[in-house]
């Protein structure tokens, strides 16, 4: 009965509260994030925009006033790499490609859904197929608001979500949505966020090619070429259409062509290395994710100026390894000290974003977000990591990120420090709508469904 009223709880707070058009919450501590805190302070979002935010802001006279004592206001949280709004399969099945691959030297997609790619829905096989390459999939096509996360993400402090299809190596394009809306076309902000790659592989034993992880990047690179010299045909026969052979219509390469980044995997140092080479011999506008080892390879990033994505699922010790089997060196040392990870990049002023890795409960992130915290990160840098960072990355900062006049009314109102796990939060607002988040008790022996725990390095010395 008791589990049934907090149900009943939940189902209530995927309904936005009714409204009139301009909301004032006043007296609230503001956390602006692009300038400094305002102790006292009013903000007003009318029509899903913030039209005001200051100490001394006029309260509209058709306002519908909250009184902010004790609470303070953040900008809504993004995700920085997701599959938010994308509806995952009921039933999850145990011979997904992401559960073929070795944890080593293997880099696996952070967004692997269990079942993406089986015997009853095996990938395209063969050179003629491009192998697992769906790069003209649109997220914005694939989100729905009926995807039952979002409650669990708003109740987190979630406002926005980059979202990408996760199946295949080239698993295509983003869209960077935000959690709330009665259509699918309400939630999109930016319908193409850059292309998903991953180095994902057949699983060998005849399961066709790319069937190890460099012939999957042998493969990555050979497509990109193929884009290229697509690119520039098609250049050509449009200045020069008379006598020219017109090229063939290529949709994988339109994808390709279409993105405005690309995201590539890199776990350990030297896939930072191999990754950053990659990305500027072929000219990419590229953004690295996972980064367990970052700690590691600051230098290198910071060298090439490179914007980085880090998964806050922290390595762990797989469900399925042998408890017999003692784990080496370097993998106790990765699983220490991965969470030093975004303190090393802020400390050395590399540009990074944070990602949930599939985690939808707030307790389960404050507690990665501590352990960043308790190895260094400043509560600010992982605020910013978590708002302004992402949106810079992807390019909407204009519209996400900050309390700035004009932007997305996307905010999160708490009682409390929003990194502490006694906080409240009392209201979220997408676009200006008003919900009051009720996080429903994690089953007994729950864990994320929506991505696996990031791959452990293994074998390599420091």
């Amino acid at each position: 009965m008791k589990r049934l009223v907090v149900l009943l709880l939940v189902a209530a707070s995927a309904l936005p509260a009714q409204g009139p058009a301009a909301v004032a919450i006043h007296n609230a501590r503001v956390v602006p994030v692009s300038g400094p805190v305002i102790a006292r302070g009013t903000v007003v979002l009318r029509d899903g925009l913030i039209e005001a935010v200051g100490a001394d802001v006029n309260i509209p006279a058709d306002a519908w006033v909250i009184e902010g004592d004790g609470l303070t206001i953040y900008p809504g949280l993004i995700d920085a790499l997701s599959t938010f709004g994308i509806p995952q399969p009921a039933t999850p099945q145990a011979n997904g490609a992401a559960a073929q691959q070795p944890a080593a030297p293997q880099i696996t997609s952070p967004l692997a859904t269990p079942g993406a790619v089986t015997a009853a829905n095996p990938p395209a096989r063969g050179p003629e197929d491009r192998p697992m390459t769906t790069s003209w999939v649109r997220a914005a096509d694939l989100v729905k608001p009926t995807d039952r996360r979002l409650n669990s993400a708003r109740a987190a402090g979630f406002t926005t979500a980059v979202t990408f299809p996760p199946r295949g190596i080239f698993a295509g394009q983003g869209a960077i949505v935000d959690l709330a809306g009665e259509t699918p076309g309400q939630m999109i902000v930016a319908d193409n966020a850059g292309e998903y790659v991953t180095l994902a592989t057949s699983g060998g034993f005849g399961g066709g090619f790319p069937n190890s992880l460099m012939g999957t990047i042998a493969y990555v690179r050979q497509l990109y070429l193929d884009a290229e010299h697509y690119r520039i045909a098609k250049q050509f026969y449009a200045a020069h259409p008379r006598g020219t052979a017109r090229p063939d219509y290529d949709r994988a390469l339109e994808g390709v062509l279409d993105a405005p980044r690309v995201l590539l995997p890199a776990t350990r140092r030297t896939d930072v290395d191999r990754m950053l080479r990659f990305a500027d011999d072929l000219r990419l506008q590229a953004v690295l994710y996972g980064l367990p080892e970052g700690y590691r390879s600051a230098d290198l990033l910071k060298k090439a100026g490179a914007s980085v994505l880090v998964n806050l699922r922290w390595p762990e010790k797989g469900r399925d390894t042998d408890p017999d089997e003692p784990d080496t060196l370097q993998v106790l040392r990765v699983r220490d000290r991965a969470p030093s990870t975004p303190a090393v990049l802020a400390q050395n002023g590399v540009k990074f974003a944070l990602y949930t890795g599939g985690l939808e409960r707030r307790a389960d992130l404050l507690r990665e977000i501590k352990r960043a915290l308790d190895e260094g990160l400043s509560p600010e840098d992982a605020l910013r990591a978590l708002t302004l960072s992402p949106a810079e990355i992807y390019g909407v900062a204009d519209r996400l990120g900050s309390i700035e006049p004009g932007k997305i009314a996307n905010l999160v109102v708490t009682k409390g420090d929003i990194f502490q796990t006694a906080t409240e939060v009392k209201y979220v607002f997408v676009d200006g709508v008003k919900f009051e988040p009720v996080e429903e008790p994690a089953p007994a022996n729950a864990r994320p469904e929506s991505a696996p725990p990031t791959p452990e390095p293994q074998g390599e010395k420091q």
